[in-house]
């Protein structure tokens, strides 16, 4: 049974998460943000330990995922109450996979004599990792090691381990805390591997993991990046959600991308790039309209990267990516694989009727079938849109087909002035360190901006504003551990937890 003293530690764990991340930023809190839950679930039995893990995981989607009431009320047009109905709905689903994490870490921990610096930060990936694959609603917003896209030497080991890494070392923080501070090595005395000098062993063990990564990562931020120089603009629109699809402001929209692209094209780019369905038209389907973005497009003298929706056939439509040479040929497309559940597409339509209302007027968008790799002389460009860009196993096929510049193309008009732009562009940040490439992010209504193989974020706009930013990029020329060989430390993280559970399990039937 859970006591009102465990409930306020639950609370604490999931508020200092939400202070962990963007826009508050105070990222030193992830590493020690779990301690209290731990002290709330300690020898609690598998239902409180769910229940107060789940409390934990509420709170912390909740102060993370909020703006979803923001996209369902004011462009979803569902009425509040439901709005907030399916944002208390998504958070507590979210919330469950740290409910799980609770009991399990309470489980596995209960006489093991294992130290929670072991077993913390394998099931926290384990369950990071089912979060983001889980069949339509993977979600991995708001995973612990997003938190942590400032502080540089540390996430250059994401190049091997991929996201799953800096939220490992954070969650094995965390671990070594509750061991060292809060008597958890006086159960660790019931195995001999650690029962003279727990402290000892506890902190040796973490310095090292720590030193070694930071060797790592300061070594990664001292190489010169050879790759070859190119000149890239982004062209920030910011057209408002209620006018973009308005008949009576078409021209207007398109006029201010014309504007803002002859602004950028004096400094003679080499690709110019325009935001997720930033013509208010079906390309190539409206025949006047089409035209007039080719004609203007041969004035740019640079490749032109837009958003459209391209008509697949009489009744079906694409999110599509369209590039463009500068003599207005179109050389490549892609369509969006990873549509938005509820907001592209209505998964289970018969059991949600009401959902329907978030497509009105634009109908289920086909899915694209594979990654598309555009080729220029200057840069092999693999396009992400909209959200795709927080999946990191989609990302690194770009990479791995031979991309060596990313492109995230999105409107976060969506989103209003919450949390949500800042989270998204700063989950870049760790794409552009998996994979060794830079970065470009051209987004509706902000941020756009740049970010280096490093992740060292060059140039960036504010949200809300019309913006026309240029810089000089390198691209990528080798690639990664993680983009060959993909998430192979989560699998690992995976396959220890499923050898934790299965050694307690003989350990109980003896």
């Amino acid at each position: 049974m859970a006591k009102k003293t465990d409930i306020i530690l639950s609370l604490i764990s999931g508020l200092l998460l939400v202070f962990a991340f963007p826009p508050f930023d105070f990222f030193p809190l992830a590493w020690m943000a779990l301690v209290p839950l731990f002290l709330a679930v300690g020898e609690k039995n598998a239902r409180t330990s769910f229940l107060l893990g789940t409390l934990t995981g509420f709170v912390f989607f909740l102060g993370t995922i909020y703006w979803v009431f923001h996209s369902m009320y004011f462009y979803g047009y569902l009425a509040a109450p439901l709005s907030a109905l399916i944002l208390i709905l998504l958070c507590l689903y979210l919330a469950v996979y740290i409910g799980i994490f609770s009991v399990l870490f309470n489980y596995i921990s209960r006489n093991s004599g294992l130290p929670a610096l072991f077993i913390v930060p394998v099931l926290w990936v384990t369950l990071e990792f089912l979060r983001t694959y889980a069949p339509i609603l993977g979600f991995p917003w708001s995973s612990l090691g997003y938190s942590q896209y400032k502080l540089l030497p540390l996430i250059q080991i994401a190049d091997v381990t991929g996201i799953y890494g800096i939220s490992f070392l954070a969650a094995a923080t965390n671990g070594v805390i509750f061991d060292v501070a809060f008597s958890r090595p006086r159960r660790m005395r019931n195995n001999p591997l650690f029962a003279r000098r727990p402290f000892t062993f506890c902190i040796v063990i973490y310095t090292v993991i720590i030193m070694s990564v930071l060797f790592y990562g300061f070594g990664k931020l001292r190489e010169n990046g050879s790759g070859q120089s190119i000149m890239v603009s982004v062209v920030q629109g910011n057209i408002p959600q209620d006018k973009k699809w308005d008949a009576k402001f078409q021209r207007e929209v398109i006029d201010i991308y014309k504007r803002l692209s002859l602004t950028v094209s004096a400094s003679s780019p080499d690709l110019i790039v325009w935001p997720e369905t930033a013509v208010p038209f079906i390309f190539g389907y409206d025949n006047n309209l089409t035209q007039d973005i080719i004609t203007f497009q041969k004035q740019l003298g640079a490749y032109l990267l837009f958003g459209s929706m391209l008509a697949k056939d009489a009744d079906h439509l694409s999110n599509s990516a369209v590039l463009l040479s500068p003599d207005g040929n179109i050389l490549s497309t892609y369509d969006k694989i990873h549509l938005v559940p509820y907001g592209e597409y209505v998964p289970l339509r018969k059991f949600f009727p009401f959902i329907e209302k978030i497509t009105v007027g634009i109908g289920d968008f086909l899915p694209g079938k594979e990654p598309v790799v555009m080729q220029t002389p200057f840069a092999k460009i693999g396009d992400l849109i909209c959200y795709e860009i927080i999946f990191p196993g989609l990302v690194r096929k770009f990479i791995d087909r031979g991309a060596n510049v990313l492109v995230t193309i999105t409107n976060d008009a969506w989103f209003g002035r919450t949390s949500a732009p800042y989270q998204h562009f700063y989950m870049s940040v760790f794409r552009a360190v998996e994979n060794r490439v830079p970065v470009v992010r051209a987004a509706n209504t902000g941020i756009s901006g740049f970010i280096d193989s490093k992740g060292r974020i060059i140039n960036k706009s504010d949200i809300f504003k019309e913006a026309a930013l240029t810089e000089e990029i390198s691209v990528g020329n080798q690639k990664s551990f993680y983009t060959k060989h993909g998430d192979l430390f989560a699998y690992l993280c995976i396959a220890c937890s499923a050898l934790m559970v299965i050694g307690k399990l003989s350990i109980l039937k003896k």
